[in-house]
């Protein structure tokens, strides 16, 4: 038996037909020089038959009367409700075909009487290639977790022959650590866990109180940009409201190398250049629809709140919100002011405790899903206008089989009053942006197309 920690249950109390907690990823790939075209048939036959399963991926919900709900082992597993095969129609197009395909495949709540994951291979693709779409529930791990199970399961080499599906291969946890130490001396670790909870308690209240105060101070105006409040987000707009059934999904890349190259010109990171290009074409998209903020967009943002070296499983993340920048033309000067908002969010999250981060999320988010279960997300603010992730992936190329991976897209889920996520993941020299939303989002593929023209604009701006 296995418990589940409050963010692990918090995914599944909140799930509903209307929004799923399933996170994905869409990885494509180029069939070995040489290989036959049925190598994607082969490859699904394979995994068909690797019944070897290890945890999290044998894992059911189990519930009782006396206790909450928790994992337990599924001993029968039919890799038929699993593993699928699926044969794009001849000249599919990637961006209409494929795209709404993955969209639709997203789309469903995930079986709870069975472990709650799914493989579909897909192929037919555009030039020899073929297409892995893998989806499981939220409440197994968050999106670095899965990151690296996905590393894991694939090889470095183009030589290498052998098939380690993601479910089969033994992915290190604390649980492991937990069952040494039981086998240590009981006295000690008992002692040791009781002093280590009345610490972390201590952390966590005297945290909440920290936050509480930031939070109270800002929104008294006593603070300026001091930490950015929840639930001030504008709510006319298209990218917020009551979030519904279907799904819809979009995706583009963008070489690192362009992006280093913007680093170095402004001494910036990432994060820096991707929430500024993110923040333009957000603001292009809002005029196309026929809305002109006059205050910052408001974004979510998932930090990592594990120690440096830590590979615990399940979900170990904060939701903390950000403002990007005042409305300006000059992509540099948007640079500069989510710089400090960036800067801003980083010493709040340094000074609070984990755990008061990882409780301020759980409230907040009970917040919103309290609005969205009463049908009231049209009417109050949401937390944010959307949520942006980033989720950094391997930087040398991988292979399957022999197969070149050539393009991993994140698919994420939707928060409450949310009806976009945007997930970033760097990947073997590309930046690839996994636009994910519901169906009644306008002209999502429009908006996919001005990030890339907001890096057309940055570089123009900055000169390189």
């Amino acid at each position: 038996m296995s418990q589940l920690s409050l963010l692990d249950l918090g995914f599944l109390i909140t799930e509903s037909e209307a929004s799923p907690k399933h996170v994905a990823g869409l990885l494509i790939f180029k069939r070995p020089t040489g290989a036959r075209a049925t190598f994607a048939k082969k490859l699904y036959e394979e995994y068909l038959a690797a019944t070897n399963v290890e945890a999290p991926f044998n894992r059911i919900l189990a519930y009782s009367l006396t206790a909450l709900p928790h994992w337990a082992e599924c001993a029968d597993i039919d890799m038929e409700q699993h593993v699928f095969f699926h044969k794009m129609p001849k000249d599919a197009n990637r961006r209409e075909d494929l795209y709404k395909f993955v969209a639709e495949l997203h789309t469903p709540v995930l079986d709870r009487s069975r472990p709650m994951w799914e493989m579909h291979v897909i192929d037919g693709l555009e030039g020899g290639r073929f297409a892995l779409y893998q989806k499981m529930h939220h409440a197994y791990a968050d999106g670095m977790t899965m990151t690296r199970w996905f590393a894991q399961s694939m090889s470095e080499s183009p030589g290498e022959d052998e098939l380690k599906p993601i479910w089969s291969v033994r992915h290190s946890s604390s649980e492991g650590r937990l069952r040494k130490k039981l086998g240590q001396d009981m006295v000690e670790t008992v002692l040791s866990k009781a002093v280590g909870g009345a610490k972390g308690v201590s952390q966590r209240l005297f945290g909440i109180g920290r936050l509480s105060a930031m939070l109270l101070l800002e929104s008294m105006k006593l603070t300026k940009n001091a930490i950015s409040l929840p639930f001030v987000a504008s709510r006319h707009t298209p990218l917020t409201g009551q979030v519904t059934s279907g799904r819809e999904f979009s995706a583009i890349t963008i070489p690192m190398e362009r992006v280093a190259r913007i680093q170095a010109a402004t001494r910036s990171t990432l994060n820096h250049v991707a929430l500024t290009c993110l923040d333009g074409a957000l603001r292009r998209y809002l005029e196309e629809q026929g809305v002109e903020l006059e205050q910052p967009i408001v974004i979510q943002m998932p930090v990592n709140l594990r120690k440096e070296g830590e590979k615990s499983a399940g979900n170990k993340i904060g939701i903390v919100q950000v403002e990007l920048s005042p409305p300006t033309d000059d992509p540099y000067v948007r640079l500069r002011n989510i710089g400090f908002s960036l800067r801003n969010v980083r010493v709040m999250v340094d000074s609070v405790a984990p755990a008061a981060i990882e409780t301020y999320t759980i409230v907040t988010a009970l917040i919103g899903q309290l609005a969205e279960m009463l049908k009231l997300s049209e009417r109050v603010p949401p937390m944010g206008n959307t949520l942006v992730s980033n989720v950094p992936g391997p930087k040398q190329r991988m292979y399957l089989k022999g197969a070149l991976l050539e393009e991993m897209h994140p698919i994420s889920t939707l928060p409450p009053s949310n009806l976009l996520n945007i997930t970033l993941f760097s990947y073997g020299g590309l930046l690839h942006f996994g636009l994910i939303a519901t169906d009644q989002l306008p002209n999502l593929q429009s908006l996919s197309g001005y990030i890339g023209q907001a890096f057309d604009d940055l570089e123009k701006a900055v000169g390189v």
